[in-house]
C-alpha cells in the first residue's frame, strides 16, 4: 500500500505492514461489560482478516481505491483490540486516529507528533491497545458503532467533520540513533499472540491499560518520513455484498466466556505511563448513551472474574 512516503505501509498475510518494522493486527475478541468496573485485558480469538480495496474496485467507494485503503467487517457492537508486532532493536513512534480523532490524545488526527501530551504509542515499548486513552491507567474498549447516531469517538468530538476508517501514521527514528540491522541478541518484546454500511468506533467498557511513556524523546523521530494507512469498517451486510463471502462469527459474551473460566490477562508493568489526556475524559461510552436516549434500558451485567482466571504476562525476552 503505497503513500508516497520514504517508508511504505501495505497488506502482509493477516497484518497491517506500517514501514519496514512495524505490523499491527486487528484482533477479534470480547466486548467488556460497559458498566462502573475495569476489567483485565481480554482475549483474542484470531486476527481479522484484512481486504485490500483496490481488489474490489467498482464495488467500494472509490475514495478507498484512490487511498490504497484496507477494510474488514465488525458486527455492530463487536470489539477489538490493536497488537503491534515489532523488532526489539529499532523502535517506532506510532499515531493512531479513529474517525478523524487521535485515540491517544483526543486530537484532531491532523494534530502533529507531540510530546506535551504525548500523542502517540511507542512499539516494541507498547505492546497492544485496547481502546481510546480516558484515565490514567484505563482505556475504553473500541467498540464498532452505526456511523450517523452520535455513537462514535469522532461524532461526539468533531461533530461534521467527515474523516472516517481508522488511521496510522508511523515514524521512524532518525538515522544513526539505532542498529539498520539485528545486533547480536541481548533482549527483546513481548509477543502479542497471548492474547450504515461503514461503521466507526465507540467507546466501550473500561479496560486496564497503560500508554507507556516514551522513553527516547520526541526527537528521536524523523518527522518528515511517515509511513501512512487507513483502514475501513464495514458491516456484515455490505461486506457480503462487496466479497461474496459471509461475515466471520461474533465471538461468545463476556458472561459466558467468565462462567466457562477461560482465563483474562493482566500485563506486568514496569514502565509509567502517560497522563489521562482531558479531550478524552468527556467521551460518552456506548452504555452511556444508550442510558440516555432510552431511560428504561436495562443495565449491563457485570462479569465476576476471579483472581484465578487472570492470567500475569511478563515481558519475554523474544525476537520479532
Amino acid at each position: 500500500m503505497s503513500n508516497g512516503a520514504a517508508f511504505k505501509s501495505y497488506l502482509e498475510g493477516d497484518a497491517l505492514r506500517l514501514g519496514s518494522r512495524l505490523a499491527v493486527r486487528f484482533h477479534k475478541t470480547l466486548r467488556v461489560p460497559d458498566d462502573d468496573k475495569s476489567y483485565p485485558l481480554p482475549p483474542t480469538f484470531g486476527p481479522f482478516r484484512l481486504y485490500r480495496a483496490a481488489d474490489y474496485q467498482g464495488r467500494v467507494p472509490e475514495s478507498w481505491v484512490v487511498e490504497d485503503a484496507l477494510f474488514f467487517p465488525m458486527y455492530q457492537r463487536e470489539a477489538m483490540w490493536l497488537g503491534f508486532l515489532a523488532v526489539w532493536w529499532k523502535p517506532n513512534a506510532l499515531m493512531i486516529g479513529a474517525d478523524g480523532v487521535n485515540v491517544v490524545s483526543g486530537e484532531a488526527w491532523e494534530a502533529s507528533l507531540s510530546a506535551e501530551p504525548q500523542n502517540y504509542l511507542v512499539a516494541p515499548d507498547q505492546p497492544w491497545l485496547d481502546g481510546i486513552k480516558t484515565q490514567a491507567e484505563t482505556v475504553r474498549q473500541f467498540v464498532a458503532v452505526a456511523l450517523g447516531a452520535g455513537y462514535t469517538i469522532g461524532e461526539q468530538l468533531r461533530p461534521g467533520a467527515a474523516t472516517q476508517g481508522v488511521q496510522f501514521r508511523v515514524y521512524e527514528p532518525r538515522p544513526g540513533l539505532f542498529p539498520d540491522s539485528e545486533p547480536e541478541p541481548q533482549g527483546g518484546v513481548l509477543s502479542t499472540g497471548m492474547r450504515s454500511p461503514a461503521m466507526g468506533i465507540g467507546a466501550g467498557g473500561a479496560i486496564r491499560q497503560k500508554i507507556v511513556q516514551d522513553r527516547y524523546g520526541v526527537g528521536t523521530w524523523d518527522l518528515a518520513k511517515p509511513a501512512t494507512a487507513i483502514v475501513y469498517i464495514v458491516n456484515g451486510e455490505l461486506f457480503e455484498s462487496l466479497t461474496g463471502e459471509p461475515p466471520p462469527p461474533t465471538p461468545i459474551s463476556a458472561e459466558e466466556y467468565t462462567r466457562r473460566g477461560f482465563p483474562w490477562f493482566d500485563l506486568y508493568e514496569e514502565s509509567s505511563g502517560i497522563a489521562a489526556p482531558g479531550l478524552l475524559q468527556g467521551v460518552k461510552s456506548v452504555s452511556e448513551i444508550d442510558s440516555a436516549r432510552f431511560p428504561g434500558k436495562a443495565p449491563e451485567n457485570s462479569v465476576d472474574i476471579t483472581a484465578a482466571q487472570v492470567r500475569k504476562i511478563r515481558r519475554r525476552k523474544k525476537h520479532s
